[in-house]
């Protein structure tokens, strides 16, 4: 069960060149089912990744961004804000901005190594400093194979100071049908993570624990 009083208003939203676009793009539709108010970030690299992999084009200034994804989201009028690379001004941009928890989804090696090591060049890299100096909820999802030592040391170290690694690797005890199945599984533990309701998977040993309470 999740904690009403835990559940974020606003999740801070994170999209880089890693590939895996579909699991960014559903957790954002999911975000606003929710009832979250999402800031988006989304990378030169991420446009070309969403371009390629799924049949949204992402068109390039903020504004026009930001009605292409409130549209594919449902979202209502101002719950979809994006903001551009360089907008320092933007909420994640600062500590004493809107306490809110940003999910890197999907998180490139290159965000990582940025993370791993305090820069800020960018509105997504200081989203990411500003959670982790200020112990707000990190959470990255690498989509690569194999990882390198590198790759591997970042994420060890970014763990210790706190985030959350989340690799975009599904399971299959849940049985799935269908690509969008596998790209649920990581949603729902994004979701779960977040404290925020989620009926795209049941949670494990859920179904055993209500055959009990038949019983």
């Amino acid at each position: 069960m999740t904690n009403h009083q835990n559940r974020p208003s606003t999740v801070n939203l994170a999209f880089t060149g890693a590939s895996g676009a579909q699991y960014g793009l559903r957790l954002l539709q999911c975000l606003v089912s929710a009832g979250c108010r999402v800031n988006v970030m989304v990378s030169r690299a991420a446009q070309v990744v969403i371009a390629t992999e799924t049949d949204l084009k992402l068109p390039g200034t903020p504004p026009a961004m930001q009605e292409t994804l409130s549209a594919y989201a449902g979202a209502e009028p101002g719950q979809v804000l994006v903001f551009g690379r360089e907008d320092w001004f933007a909420p994640p941009a600062s500590g004493s901005g809107e306490r809110a928890p940003l999910v890197v989804c999907p998180c490139s090696t290159g965000t990582l190594s940025a993370l791993a090591t305090g820069a800020s060049n960018n509105l997504i890299e200081r989203a990411g400093d500003v959670a982790l100096k200020e112990r707000r909820p990190l959470i990255l999802v690498p989509r690569e194979a194999p990882f390198s030592e590198v790759h591997l040391e970042n994420m060890l170290k970014l763990t210790r100071m706190g985030a959350v690694i989340m690799p975009a690797s599904p399971g299959f005890y849940h049985k799935p049908q269908s690509v969008e199945d596998l790209v649920d599984f990581i949603v729902a533990r994004i979701l779960d993570h977040l404290n925020l309701p989620q009926d795209l998977m049941p949670r494990w040993g859920e179904a055993r624990a209500e055959d009990k309470r038949m019983g």
